[in-house]
């Protein structure tokens, strides 16, 4: 029944659209917390339900593209060639297989050169808001999976980006660099992008067995409070297995917990998706 209701075959369950793009910045510089996995499996449970959604890779590692199962081998147009050269967006997003409403741009090793590239471009922080600004208005969420740090990849997604979503892993160390990414976020805000706001916060591989893991939980739902999705998503071999797959935890195992509790945390975004449209 789960899978079935995960996988949607008959297309008849839907989560509710917003009334205008959201474009959303998965970011956390620590890595290993789960920003491409969540980026992965919450733009595919997305799409399964009536949305349509776009995956921008930014990070050079290529993992999201992997995870959907986009080619991004050197020589494959990518994100690289929209930053670096203007290529149009709408040039280089590729549509994921199996996944109807679902495309990637994906990312190359090439990815790796462009944070010392765009050091002398014109208008530096905003070639990727330009690029997605020109994309033709067709999808209902656009997520940026943004590299393990803080350098100009990742303050061009802010800069792109009017949302961002923080995994944060439910571990000691967890909160340690927060406060430097809040810290840059409310830069970008102040100085390139005012409307920028951290929206969504996902707490990631969850192990409900120890002490440890509910004590962060409560000290970022205490921290802050109501953007904390209350899906929680849980330390789980399936979903760690799926990319070695090219497949994201939905289609590869979509009974499982890891697939449920993906599943649950995307329907809480397209609710509340839905709640910003009415309000604005």
């Amino acid at each position: 029944m789960r899978a079935v209701q995960i996988l949607n075959p008959s297309g008849e369950v839907t989560m509710p659209r917003p009334n205008r793009p959201r474009v959303m910045c998965v970011a956390n510089q620590k890595g290993g917390v789960g920003k491409t996995t969540s980026t992965v499996n919450l733009a595919v449970a997305l799409a399964l339900h009536g949305n349509r959604v776009l995956v921008v890779d930014l990070d050079p590692q290529g993992n999201a593209s992997t995870g959907l199962n986009v080619p991004h081998h050197a020589g494959v147009p990518d994100v690289y060639d929209c930053l670096i050269d203007n290529v149009p967006l709408a040039d280089v997003a590729q549509a994921v297989e199996g996944i109807p409403n679902l495309h990637c741009v994906p990312a190359t090793i090439d990815l790796a050169g462009a944070e010392i590239e765009l050091v002398s471009v014109v208008a530096r922080e905003s070639r990727l808001g330009r690029a997605i600004n020109g994309y033709p208005g067709e999808f209902d969420y656009i997520f940026i999976d943004c590299p393990p740090s803080l350098g100009l990849l990742t303050v061009n997604a802010l800069v792109a980006a009017q949302e961002v979503l923080i995994p944060i892993q439910c571990e000691y160390y967890a909160l340690e660099g927060l406060n430097q990414l809040l810290n840059n976020i409310n830069l970008v805000k102040a100085h390139l992008n005012p409307e920028l706001e951290v929206s969504t916060i996902l707490l990631t591989m969850y192990d409900r067995r120890t002490r440890l893991a509910d004590a962060v939980e409560q000290d970022v739902r205490n921290h802050f409070g109501d953007k904390v999705l209350t899906s929680v998503i849980p330390r789980n071999v399936r979903v760690s297995e799926a990319p070695s797959y090219g497949q994201s935890v939905m289609t590869y195992d979509p009974g499982s917990r890891g697939a449920t509790s993906y599943f649950e945390a995307a329907q809480e975004i397209a609710e509340r998706g839905a709640k910003i449209g009415v309000a604005a």
